[in-house]
């Protein structure tokens, strides 16, 4: 009997599992808003839901190419985390330690606001808050865990746990693991439930999502699209993976590709076998990383980077994965837990996620033109995505909060090379990590050096 090969694409296992929503009706000629948001993935949709919350008469519509959550808000690995992206220690660097623990301290309330708006709206998306946790597997993964455990010690709001590897072994049953750290500020998620629900909820309080409907030009007061023009007062761009489509905005950010597979359910006696009862998201100290969580449903996702990055800023191919891609997360998840050795992967899907030049997140509103925007999470926006939409919504509507005087309100990163400049130095950055792990992977107790330069090179540590 041949192995039935996995589903590949359909934009990804979550919505394939949900059913692909019905297109909701495109933009129907020229009209005007009060806000006109671009990109109906959860940044366009938590900037209109804060929007409506605190302005229920303020006109809001929002703009989407195919439908909402059909990006990285419907394919990602369902991390609802706390995570800085590009860390904290840049705006320790910029504006001290305190503005850094406060980014951080509003990261670790966003997670619980996602689960509070999700319970308070009906909104049903799996969410179980069972922490993060990441593990060392080799003794540089070790020495590195070691290093970054003490730094958080001496942070607040980090609040992280060094684990040995006896506790790793209570919560999960890996193969080789030396030691993990875990912290409480996350929460599994299945993504394409969280997104589809919250554009159920805006579409109740009264903003229009046109589907089907894409944008070719931003400019003050004006969105331009293949259906008709949007006259608003203000301009919201939260397009993150795809914003290189744009006019003018082709090396704002980087569309850099993860990859996911998922397994086919596992049985009871499997899952007395591995453990995993805490049902905490799990990632590694690679410098390759990876991803994973156990689903609602009793299956693995695990995701990583397959091919990082496509020449020229190309984006989208309804999710389709190279089977290369596949068999490297199938050997993967096999690695840590051998018991999972034959287990069938029913799904692969693939998506961009937007990566500025210093992997830094942003959001920013201009008042004299109008337009904001938000995202550069370089994969760490199921969460982040949340205070951004708060954020942004402060932003417009002129209100002096704590969240509007965060250090990354307001950051600009510079554009990315021109080509084919970028796609040999992403190309060569993931190749360097590679070398990196495979030396690693043969007991080396150092961070290789060709790691290092990689490190510095990004522009990532």
């Amino acid at each position: 009997m041949t192995e039935r090969a996995p589903h590949n694409g359909g934009v990804s296992f979550w919505w394939q599992q949900l059913g692909i929503p019905p297109q909701r009706e495109p933009l129907d000629g020229d009209r005007s808003a009060d806000v006109c948001i671009v990109g109906a993935g959860y940044t366009g949709l938590w900037t209109a839901y804060y929007l409506k919350k605190n302005a229920p008469d303020l006109d809001v519509v929002v703009v989407e190419r195919r439908f909402a959550g059909f990006g990285a808000s419907g394919r990602n690995g369902g991390w609802l985390t706390n995570s800085v992206t590009g860390g904290r220690d840049q705006y320790e660097a910029k504006f001290g330690r305190s503005a850094a623990e406060q980014q951080q301290r509003h990261m670790n309330e966003t997670v619980d606001e996602v689960i509070r708006v999700a319970a308070s709206e009906g909104i049903e998306a799996d969410i179980l808050k069972g922490g993060e946790l990441n593990v060392a597997f080799t003794p540089a993964q070790l020495a590195r865990m070691t290093e970054f455990a003490a730094s958080e010690r001496a942070w607040q709001f980090a609040d992280v746990d060094e684990l040995d590897a006896s506790q790793v072994a209570d919560r999960i049953a890996f193969d080789g693991a030396l030691g993990g750290t875990w912290h409480p500020h996350c929460a599994r998620v299945n993504p394409a439930k969280l997104v589809s629900g919250l554009a159920d909820t805006v579409t109740r309080l009264g903003v229009p999502i046109y589907e089907g409907t894409t944008v070719t030009r931003i400019r003050p007061g004006i969105v331009e699209t293949d259906h008709g023009t949007i006259a608003a007062g203000s301009i919201v761009r939260a397009t993150e993976g795809f914003t290189a489509d744009l006019a003018g905005e082709h090396r704002t950010w980087l569309p850099m590709n993860s990859s996911l597979i998922v397994t086919e359910p596992l049985s009871a006696d499997l899952w007395n076998q591995i453990g995993w009862r805490g049902r905490e998201v799990f990632g590694d100290y690679a410098h390759v990383y990876m991803y994973a969580q156990r689903t609602a449903d009793d299956r693995i996702a695990i995701g990583g980077r397959g091919v990082p990055y496509r020449f020229g800023s190309q984006t989208d191919n309804d999710g389709r994965t190279a089977d290369s891609t596949i068999r490297h997360l199938q050997r993967l998840l096999e690695r840590f837990l051998p018991q999972t050795a034959g287990v069938r992967i029913d799904h692969a899907w693939s998506g961009v996620l937007g990566v500025p030049r210093d992997w830094s997140a942003t959001v920013s509103f201009d008042q004299r033109s109008r337009i904001g925007f938000a995202g550069g999470y370089v994969g760490t926006g199921v969460a982040t995505t949340n205070l951004a939409g708060r954020t942004l919504a402060d932003l417009l509507l002129g209100r002096d909060t704590d969240i509007t005087h965060l250090p990354w309100v307001g950051h600009h990163a510079k554009a990315w090379e021109v080509e084919p400049l970028r796609w040999l130095g992403v190309r060569g950055l993931y190749a360097a990590y590679g070398v990196a792990d495979q030396l690693e992977a043969r007991g080396g107790k150092r961070t290789p050096v060709i790691a290092r330069i990689a490190d510095a090179v990004s522009g990532m540590h």
